[in-house]
């Protein structure tokens, strides 16, 4: 393009949260805490579910699938945007950023799947409680689960390797804590239609559809409720999929909340706030929920407690 300058192999300058100049102290201090406490509070329902045996159950091999995928999505942003609290902006080659925000659509695809499995889960308990073993048996979990990470491994490949082709202008940074898709896209001058097009395809039919999957499970377990004549039966029965039902609550209105603002009323600085909504206080609410909820989870931590 005329009058453009256009560079190729020029590195991004990560701006990070430098706009908040009064805020650095307390702000690293934060995010450092809410990253130990997501590291420590799902490694230790890791930890509890695997030396449990009451707990070797399809519902809790899920949670540990969720726990293992909230450690690695904080795990892909966190440590980077730490380190930009200690420089003026953090620079990264493109082939970096690309990394990051491969895996960051990874481990998020994954967990829209891995939500949808459990909420299929839950189907199965409530709705056919005589099948569930032969249905959710061992075999089948492990590969709803490997289904999950292999779909969603291949779900961000092409608008990644399209985007390894782009040509950039002379602005090379970002108002970002991560290599933002958005971000990125905003600084190409090459035509990103096809990769805007793709992006918003395949994310959406991915989102949507476990979505779908969630509400459909959800409605026929109302049903199922529905029709036990006792209501200590009936909110036994809930208090099994309420946990459950809070983290998709969560998990999806916070992604709401960020990409369904309208462009003309948000700004990046309210992007960035909107962004640590679902990577840094969604991780960490899970293991909160699941062990304020779960009576069982509670039990066994209680039992290992004990032991020590």
């Amino acid at each position: 393009m005329e009058g453009q300058n256009i560079t190729y192999k020029k590195d991004f300058l990560i701006v990070g949260f430098s706009d908040f100049p009064h805020l650095q102290i307390p702000l690293f201090s934060a995010l450092l805490l809410i990253y130990l406490a997501t590291l420590t509070g799902n490694l230790l329902i890791m930890v509890t579910i695997q030396s449990d045996s009451h707990l070797h159950t399809p519902m809790y091999f899920f949670l540990a699938n969720l726990s293992f995928l909230d450690i690695s999505f904080t795990s892909v942003i966190f440590p980077q945007m730490l380190a930009h609290f200690f420089e003026e902006g953090t620079h990264v080659s493109l082939a970096r950023c690309l990394m990051q925000m491969y895996f960051f659509m990874l481990i998020l695809s994954t967990e829209y799947i891995l939500l949808a499995v459990m909420a299929f889960d839950r189907y199965v308990a409530i709705c056919n409680p005589l099948h569930y073993t032969t249905i959710m048996n061992k075999a089948v979990c492990n590969q709803l689960a490997a289904a999950s990470w292999l779909v969603s491994s291949v779900v961000p490949l092409p608008h990644t390797i399209l985007m390894s082709g782009l040509s950039f202008c002379e602005s090379h940074t970002i108002n970002h804590f991560f290599c933002d898709l958005t971000a990125i896209l905003k600084m190409s001058c090459s035509n990103t239609s096809r990769v805007e097009a793709l992006t918003y395809i395949l994310g959406s039919i991915l989102a949507v559809m476990s979505f779908i999957l969630i509400i459909i499970s959800y409605i026929k377990i109302a049903a199922s409720i529905m029709r036990i004549k006792s209501k200590s039966g009936k909110s036994k029965t809930f208090s099994t999929c309420a946990s459950h039902l809070t983290v998709v609550t969560l998990f999806y209105g916070s992604l709401l909340s960020t990409y369904m603002k309208p462009t003309s009323k948000s700004s990046t600085k309210d992007n960035k706030i909107l962004s640590l909504l679902y990577i840094a206080v969604t991780p960490l609410c899970n293991p909160v929920i699941y062990s304020l909820k779960n009576s069982d989870f509670k039990n066994a931590l209680r039992k290992k407690k004990n032991r020590r």
